[in-house]
């Protein structure tokens, strides 16, 4: 592996004096005037035709500056399938759905005119199971889905509650499960959970007497969000701007667009006012993204010697009330659907179904960790029943370079068995656990789910002293981006990373950037920065070459000098290059030195709508968890005594915040294992808030071995590959693996708290006795 004088190196966090010393500007820090406060009325109903709207009261109220409702802005709207409003029309599709909305001179005014609005309902049918939402006499909760505009990638059914099906066909399935010596077949539930970010939704917007929009949000994709603005306003992009600061966390539930359109139509209707919009606790819970929940059936066929011979998955996905994120989530599952395995013979079917639920959408992990916990929870089961080892079960069949995934996919730079191992020798994986205890092991890979050409662009701005400006899309939000990017610059540009500047994202500034989601910031927009930085270099290059009267291929730039490569006494700072450099006698020869640079991959194709067969995947990055727990058998509590993670990062940018995401990650899938999940009642949540959603504190978590491993991945900017989202993957099934191995019991669900436990262990104990 090439050594490297920044990438591989810790340097400290950019943004780290900011945070600390609390000077970091989020939404809320920034002082608008004049302001105006929002706040949103919504749905008491999951499923309702809107009778009637009264807002007068409201309007009459002082203070009030403006109210709105869906027919205020009917237009809509979505990523990959356009199925939503901002605001309800004509019918509600699930409890706490926005109706209308108010803009006053404080947010006591705003929430009191917001009680005077009135709305006549007609409740209607709900349906609030997946399952049977797919029968033929289930309420349909989009009667008009034929007419929705969609990416031509997914596949709705017209006269259904199925927005999206995917499906893929590799090999012969049954042919797989003749030569199998044994087939299981077991179903599997994932419910929802939130994502529970320190921050909650937030946005405000800025409609200017010459009709410019501007936006502030806590969004992940600020030029998405002004896609998006643009196509529902029926307005020119250079007439939107869309500012993204610090973001308190997102995790996937700030991707695509939702706030935005809250606070634009009262904005419209104030112009010249600032109005923004901040939810609560409870109304963050309620009304934005949660992770889909997952209705599963796997079939699994293996030979004696442990080799899988076949699999069929059958997935079905409660995409909640609108799914225009989500269909993506279920097309990335079922190309996904073999998880980090090698299997000859598949047959998978994703469907995304509307609900009367929330509504669904990306959550870390994007699907990947709904679809593997079945798969590594059966590979335990068979391992069981062929009485081998569940590690050794796993290096039998997991990827190596060359193997195809499930759309055939070949995959390179491959360490998975490496992972297995790492994390196996982390918790003693030979040494016996002892009474109620047990450990477990679990396998991951993932992708970046993203259309074939998501692309990245970057501007590289050499200031006249020689420092820079790195000018890139991408948000900031906590995973140290700022960080890993400043990195990548001050490698290929060979300049001190104490001298590279990098902000967070204003589209009226910033280049373009199509998401910062899916682990694929460091790596698309890693490249959009090497392409800047060479296209710089050579212009520094060509004008140093006039000054020195010496060949430009000749020179090259270190720190803030540019040197002849066969006498370093021949040099010329960067400085006098970069301001604007003239000949000694007089006549110019640069203006100011501007690197531009673009990405957009080459290696990613359109599957088959039949099959699925093609290459989805940007990079596949493997890791695997494993776990050792202790369990109380009168109580169930389950603790866990250690946890280990290893992914592999290709080439670590910066091992300390590779390390720090590992740690978040398993953090957030001892979460999910042990305590989230969302409570729902007729698609009202119950529990929404932390009172009664209950998340892990300090006191809670276990010694953490976080492995980075490095093995280069060919397309990737020095050898990147991403790993934010892969931490949390594989944590749920190890976890549930130590425990089935500490008791003998088996989980098809989780959270695994201390009442499904002790239930699970009270069963145990009836089928003895009988």
């Amino acid at each position: 592996m090439p050594s490297y004088k920044y990438i591989g190196a810790a340097i400290p966090r950019k943004d780290a004096v900011e945070k600390v010393t609390g000077s970091a500007k989020y939404l809320e820090d920034l002082h608008f005037a004049p302001l105006l406060y929002a706040k949103v009325k919504q749905s008491p109903l999951a499923h309702a035709r809107i009778k009637r709207i009264d807002t007068s009261k409201a309007e009459r109220l002082p203070g009030v500056r403006a109210v709105v409702t869906g027919k205020d802005f009917p237009n809509r709207s979505g990523l990959y399938l356009m199925d939503r409003t901002y605001y309800a029309v004509d019918k509600v599709r699930y409890f706490g759905e926005p109706v209308a909305a108010v803009a006053a001179i404080s947010e006591e005014v705003a929430a009191k005119a917001v009680e005077l609005i009135e709305v006549e309902y007609e409740e209607l049918p709900g349906v609030f199971d997946p399952r049977e939402a797919l029968k033929p006499d289930a309420p349909l909760v989009h009667e008009d889905l034929e007419k929705y505009e969609r990416v031509p990638i997914f596949y709705p059914k017209p006269g259904t509650n199925i927005s999206n099906h995917f499906k893929v066909r590799k090999g012969d399935v049954e042919k797989g499960f003749a030569e199998a010596d044994l087939i299981l077949e077991r179903e599997y539930y994932v419910p929802q959970m939130q994502h529970a970010t320190i921050e909650t939704h937030k946005a405000a917007a800025l409609w200017s007497p010459d009709g410019k929009l501007t936006v502030w949000s806590t969004c992940q994709s600020p030029n998405v969000v002004r896609q998006i603005l643009a196509k529902s306003l029926e307005m020119p992009l250079h007439k939107i701007r869309v500012i993204s600061n610090y973001i308190g966390g997102g995790f996937g539930g700030k991707a695509g667009a939702a706030m935005e359109g809250l606070v634009v139509p009262l904005a419209r209707k104030c112009p010249g006012k600032v109005v923004r919009v901040v939810f609560t606790r409870e109304e963050d819970i309620q009304g934005t993204f949660t992770r889909q929940a997952l209705y599963a059936r796997l079939k699994t066929g293996v030979r004696k010697d442990g080799r899988l011979t076949a699999l069929e998955y059958h997935m079905v996905w409660d995409g909640g009330a609108y799914t225009e994120y989500g269909v993506n989530i279920v097309r990335a599952a079922g190309y996904s659907s073999t998880g980090a395995y090698d299997i000859p013979n598949v047959k998978a079917d994703s469907y995304c179904v509307y609900t009367n639920n929330p509504v669904g959408g990306p959550v870390r992990g994007f699907g990947m960790c709904e679809m593997q916990w079945g798969l590594e929870r059966q590979l335990d089961e068979i391992a069981q029943e062929l009485g081998l080892d569940p590690l050794q079960i796993r290096l039998i069949n997991g990827m190596k370079d060359g193997s195809t995934t499930a759309t055939g996919q070949v995959v390179h730079d491959v360490a998975f068995d490496k992972c297995l191992k790492a994390v196996a020798d982390a918790v003693d994986w030979e040494k016996p656990a002892g009474k109620y205890r047990g450990k477990g092991i679990a396998g991951l890979v993932k992708a970046p789910a993203q259309p074939s050409n998501a692309s990245s662009s970057c501007i590289i701005r050499i200031n006249e002293d020689g420092t820079v400006h790195v000018l890139v899309g991408a948000t900031e939000m906590g995973q140290g981006m700022l960080t890993s990017l400043s990195a990548i610059a001050a490698e290929a540009l060979n300049i001190p990373v104490e001298k590279i500047e990098i902000r967070v994202p204003d589209t009226d500034f910033t280049p373009y950037e199509w998401q910062s989601v899916g682990s694929r910031t460091t790596y698309s927009v890693g490249h959009a920065i090497v392409r800047a930085a060479e296209d710089a270099l050579e212009q520094i290059r060509t004008a140093a070459a006039v000054l020195l009267n010496l060949p430009a291929n000749e020179l090259y730039l270190d720190d803030d000098t540019v040197y002849w490569v066969k006498d370093k006494s021949k040099q010329v700072s960067l400085k006098e290059v970069a301001d604007s450099c003239k000949k000694c006698t007089g006549e110019g020869i640069s203006g100011p030195i501007i690197g531009r640079g673009s990405y957009v991959p080459t290696t990613m194709n359109n599957l088959d709508p039949e099959t699925g067969q093609g290459n989805p995947g940007l990079f596949w990055t493997f890791g695997a968890s494993a776990a050792e727990v202790e369990v109380d058998p009168e109580t169930g509590t389950v603790k866990v005594l250690q946890l280990a993670t290893a992914l592999d990062a290709g080439k670590a940018v910066n091992p300390q915040l590779c390390r720090a995401q590992i740690h978040s990650g398993a953090i957030m899938g001892l979460s999910t294992a042990l305590y989230e999940e969302l409570k729902l009642e007729q698609g009202r949540v119950i529990n929404p808030n932390f009172t009664d959603y209950k998340i892990p504190t300090i006191e809670n978590i276990p010694e953490l071995t976080s492995i980075v491993l490095e093995t280069p991945e060919t397309g990737g900017p020095f050898g990147i590959r991403g790993i934010g989202e892969q931490p949390m993957i594989a944590v749920a099934p190890a976890i549930a693996n130590a425990v089935s191995n500490a008791l003998g019991v088996k989980f098809n669900t989780f959270p695994l708290t201390p009442e499904r436990v002790w239930r699970a262990l009270k069963e145990k104990d009836k089928e003895k006795e009988s």
